[in-house]
């Protein structure tokens, strides 16, 4: 089948890659064009691992081509994926102008029918408003196309996101009376669905409306395990003993009740604003979402409050990660962005190691924070080391010869991945997260 993708950030590049190794004709489409130039050379704009490999076999199989221009995109194309941005307004509302400029661009292009896909993330409504933009287009033109407008929001996981593409837990397609587009999708996944991964077929705004509620549901875990470790604090209780209490609970489970400084990235903190404002929008309440949000910013707030009151007065600093997760180069809402701007306002010398992101780091921060090559450079003659990401290569390091590297022995651990009693062994000073 051919495909094409317009939109190649995240979303959009993953499944273009994907598509294409499941067999599929794919073209991406972007409008930028050093992007496009990247791409076709085989190199991929973001970490992700295991992207770039299916990017090169792709390019070499003939089967994933790029392009800055969507009329290379439209002939024979059956089905066509807007995975284009959605970034938030001042109000938190969805930014939907570049999904209405790609609707509109079809529109005034297709030479034939097809399917208009919405993989971006967008609000209930957005595909009805599309459908009406292309048929009003359609109509000024005087053809007669068939382009249904359908949703089919993604789930991935930065990090592990060709992964959960070759091997979802579900996938949903929201889909309002047409039939030859069901079918159609149907083919389209039936790779997937053939191994047994379930394909849902729902209306499409009840489609539009899962994406933002498996979010903000999964974000709210999150706060609801954050929440009560400013109880254990004050009454000496351990997190980590009552989310186990909790999540071995076969109703609601052990992932997501991880206590920590909260959650980042580009989906959770812009989802669950974001259905507030789709609640403000309607006048329809929606407590338990805002309650998540306001946990989430401050467990931040609580965890640097008591940073700043341990560390002695121009303390040298060393930071562990600067990602909001591990295996990712996104730094969108990281508690790095927050927490060292306090730190340097404070007059604190800071040093930093990220096994990927210093560079964009570079950009963010201002000047007066050292990037350097390893972990033990970062805890060099340091009063205090802060872990704010887990990556791998920071759960592992010995303790002690962290200790030795010190000036100080401070370690206050964002993540909860050590071990406190492992810690004080090793003759550093433990700051968890509702750990003792």
């Amino acid at each position: 089948m051919k495909i094409s993708i317009v939109g190649t950030g995240y979303v959009g590049l993953v499944s273009a890659a994907c598509f294409a190794e499941l067999g599929h004709e794919v073209v991406g489409v972007d409008i930028d064009e050093a992007k496009v130039k990247k791409l076709k050379s085989g190199q991929s704009t973001i970490y992700e691992p295991g992207l770039e490999e299916l990017i090169v076999r792709g390019l070499q199989s003939g089967r994933l081509t790029f392009t800055t221009e969507i009329t290379e995109a439209l002939p024979g194309c059956q089905v066509l994926f807007c995975a284009v941005a959605t970034p938030p307004n001042k109000d938190h509302t969805a930014d939907l102008r570049a999904v209405y400029a790609v609707a509109d661009s079809v529109a005034e292009h297709v030479e034939g029918d097809l399917i208009f896909v919405n993989k971006s993330t967008v609000p209930v409504g957005t595909g009805k408003e599309c459908e009406a933009r292309i048929a009003a287009v359609l109509a000024k033109r005087a053809v007669f196309h068939r382009i249904p407008v359908i949703s089919n929001p993604e789930f991935l996981r930065e990090g592990t996101a060709v992964q959960d593409t070759m091997h979802p837990d579900r996938i949903v397609v929201g889909i309002n009376g047409d039939e030859h587009a069901r079918k159609i999708m149907e083919e389209l996944y039936q790779p997937l669905v053939r191994t047994e991964h379930p394909l849902l077929l729902i209306s499409r705004e009840s489609a539009e409306i899962v994406k933002y509620a498996s979010n903000a549901f999964l974000a709210t875990k999150i706060s609801f395990i954050n929440m009560l470790t400013e109880l254990c604090e004050v009454t000496g209780g351990n997190i980590r003993d009552i989310a186990k209490g909790i999540g071995l609970d076969e109703r609601i489970g052990s992932r997501f009740l991880h206590a920590g400084i909260g959650y980042g990235g580009s989906c959770f903190p812009k989802d669950v604003k974001a259905l507030m404002a789709i609640g403000r929008k309607l006048g329809i309440a929606l407590p338990i979402v805002k309650a998540t949000h306001d946990v989430n910013d401050r467990q931040r707030i609580r965890f640097a409050k008591q940073i700043l009151a341990a560390l002695p007065e121009g303390s040298s600093i060393g930071i562990f990660g600067l990602t909001f997760k591990p295996k990712t180069d996104d730094m969108r809402e990281a508690p790095s962005l927050d927490i060292i701007p306090l730190l340097l306002e404070a007059k604190h010398t800071i040093r930093v190691h990220d096994p990927v992101a210093m560079e964009l780091a570079r950009k963010l921060f201002p000047k007066g924070i050292e990037y350097v090559e390893t972990p033990m450079e970062a805890a060099k003659e340091a009063d205090a080391v802060i872990l704010l990401t887990e990556w791998d290569v920071f759960r592992g390091i010995d303790l002690k010869e962290l200790k030795a590297a010190m000036r100080g022995k401070l370690l206050f651990d964002g993540r909860n991945v050590y071990d406190p009693d492992e810690v004080r062994s090793a003759g550093l000073e433990y700051h968890g997260i509702g750990v003792r």
